[in-house]
């Protein structure tokens, strides 16, 4: 079964064999088709009529911007081959009348899906770029390289080169024949609680991470691991790789500093709470948005 969560299934055909040809790049970026995402303060520019989509500009709409030097990305070709990019609108007033800039995780909620999955992969981007204008190695500036994705050094004692990072999670489903373990941090919304998660470290399987950490926020001890599916998160730019753990024990040993609550909840708990996701004054789940929320509904469905 092939899942796609949002911000998964791009449409765009991302090109990468043609990142390293200037020309190509500058023909395309100069094109009348040509298609840019602007982003300010990364916020997507976004049109509401006819329900909240991209607002994609043409060249002459970000020449302004293109001649102060901003940060441009490509993202790919269009099904009708038309480029598309995503051009940083900078942190100054926001630069066109028309539109409005949005939240990406406001703006996932309601457009459509192929638009959230470009909104994704141009806020990666253009924060990562925004986050690594010095060199790691010696300090000094780095441009951009690769259509965007790397950055070199410009000292000529150094010219190492930087490429964006992408961080994996584990976030399990843990479970024990009908029950699930799920926690709530405190900063959740009210009555929320969602499945564990935490960063895959150096030299570490995913089925390692997931033991570690519920090991650590529950004392858990899980055995059989098993991968759903996953999700590019892009805030900033995680892979959500989304896992089924089955419990070995089941008293619960809490983490206090990481966890406000953990407990084992019912399979008709869970029913509800997948439910309720919308309903404050009740125990719910995260929203469908995110992978916690699909980990639930594909264990209910017997996934």
């Amino acid at each position: 079964m092939t899942r796609v969560h949002t911000f998964a299934g791009s449409p765009l055909d991302r090109a990468a064999n043609f990142r390293r040809d200037g020309e190509w790049l500058k023909q395309k970026m100069r094109a009348p088709d040509a298609r840019y995402l602007a982003l300010h303060q990364l916020k997507a520019g976004m049109q509401t009529a006819g329900g909240l989509t991209i607002r994609w500009r043409n060249v002459a709409e970000v020449a302004e911007i293109l001649g102060n030097g901003a940060t441009v990305v490509f993202l790919g070709l269009a099904t009708d081959s038309r480029p598309c990019f995503a051009i940083d609108a900078g942190d100054g007033p926001p630069p066109f009348e028309d539109g409005r800039f949005v939240d990406v995780r406001a703006a996932a909620t309601t457009c459509p899906g192929d638009d959230a999955a470009i909104l994704a992969q141009a806020r990666s981007l253009i924060d990562w770029h925004a986050r690594h204008r010095f060199c790691a190695v010696c300090g000094h500036l780095t441009e951009p390289r690769e259509a965007g994705y790397s950055r070199q050094c410009l000292a000529e004692s150094c010219k190492a080169q930087h490429f964006p990072r992408t961080d994996p999670v584990t976030i399990m489903l843990v479970v024990d024949g009908d029950k699930v373990l799920l926690g709530r941090q405190a900063r959740f919304l009210p009555g929320v609680y969602s499945a564990l998660a935490g960063f895959v470290e150096p030299g570490e399987t995913i089925e390692e991470a997931v033991r570690r950490e519920v090991k650590e926020e529950a004392g858990i001890e899980v055995g059989r691991v098993r991968y759903h599916s996953s999700q590019p998160w892009p805030f900033p730019s995680s892979l959500m790789i989304g896992c089924i753990g089955e419990a070995t024990s089941t008293t619960i040993e809490r983490d206090a500093e990481e966890l406000e609550d953990i407990r084992w909840f019912e399979r008709a708990e869970i029913a509800r709470m997948v439910e309720a996701w919308r309903d404050e004054g009740q125990l719910r789940m995260p929203a469908p948005l995110a992978i916690a929320h699909q980990l639930a509904r594909g264990w209910l469905r017997g996934e």
